[in-house]
């Protein structure tokens, strides 16, 4: 099995080109991003994603933004969904991650919005996984675990990291559940949380070796699974972020660390871990 990796342009503030060349030189095999872009945005991701034959995960975002408007029905987020999967459909995407629901939802709700979905992508012929997320219908395991009874093909885009800060503790204890969303894991999204916080300030940080070790305890259940089910690669997006998740210095809001270099750094991190651990498998 292989470790493919894709570069995140969640925060990235220069040229696509510059975004393709950055992948590129570290190793990474494609770019994962929003296709709801103004069309010359758009138009331009798929010159950069065509010239350097790179591939490409859509993200879609329902309700507005990475928290979602409080009164917006189920069925606003599926024509939310609808209207983006139509938008990236020139993009080719690989597969789209969706980060969709309300954590204020019901499970019936919540179930009504993935199946739907589900049914929608179908249609469509696109493949798609749903990301545990804070303020969305999987915020937490046993929210995903209740959905996942009623709907056992939904495949998920695993981030842990939103589970470790709305928990306050990484998911060690919480073994039983690690294995069972594993088993519905199509993607990973690795970023390491902490007990206050869904992002350390450098997963290289000495000080954070203990967040970084949990979470690639919870990736190697993924990869074991994976592994047994035949797949011939497993996808990884190092996905450090802006927007208050990335620690700055007070007063100044100097950050604390160039977001690309961690990025950089995890990707390469764990595409060694990915190795050691396949080898220790064989």
């Amino acid at each position: 099995m292989e470790l493919q990796l894709f570069k995140t342009l969640w925060g990235h503030s220069g040229s696509l080109a510059q975004a393709a060349d950055e992948a590129i030189k570290s190793g990474f095999i494609g770019l994962e991003g929003n296709a709801d872009l103004p069309r010359a945005r758009r138009d331009e991701l798929l010159a950069v994603l065509q010239l350097q034959r790179l591939d490409y995960i859509q993200e879609i975002v329902t309700a507005g933004g990475y928290v979602p408007r409080r009164n917006d029905t189920v069925q606003e987020h599926i024509a939310d969904v609808h209207r983006q999967l139509q938008l990236g459909r020139a993009l080719e995407p690989r597969w789209v991650t969706i980060i969709g629901g309300s954590d204020a939802w019901s499970l019936e709700e919540s179930v009504r919005f993935f199946g739907e979905t589900q049914e929608l992508a179908a249609r469509l012929g696109i493949a798609c996984s749903f990301e545990t997320h804070r303020s969305r219908s999987l915020f937490n395991p046993w929210s995903t675990l209740a959905i996942l009874e009623r709907l056992p093909d939904l495949r998920l885009t695993c981030d842990f990291s939103h589970w470790v800060v709305v928990m306050e503790r990484q998911l060690d204890e919480e073994w039983d559940v690690v294995r069972e969303v594993a088993k519905h894991a199509h993607h990973i999204h690795a970023r390491v949380g902490y007990e206050q916080g869904p992002q350390v300030p450098h997963p290289a940080a000495p000080e954070y070796l203990g967040a970084l070790v949990s979470h690639q305890r919870y990736w190697e259940e993924i990869w074991a699974i994976q592994r047994d089910r035949g797949y011939a690669f497993t996808t990884m997006t190092p996905e450090f972020g802006p927007d208050g998740y990335l620690h700055s210095k007070p007063f100044t809001r100097e950050p604390v660390a160039d977001l690309w270099a961690i990025n950089s750094w995890m990707g390469k991190n764990e595409y060694a871990h990915f190795h050691d651990w396949h080898a220790r498998m064989d």
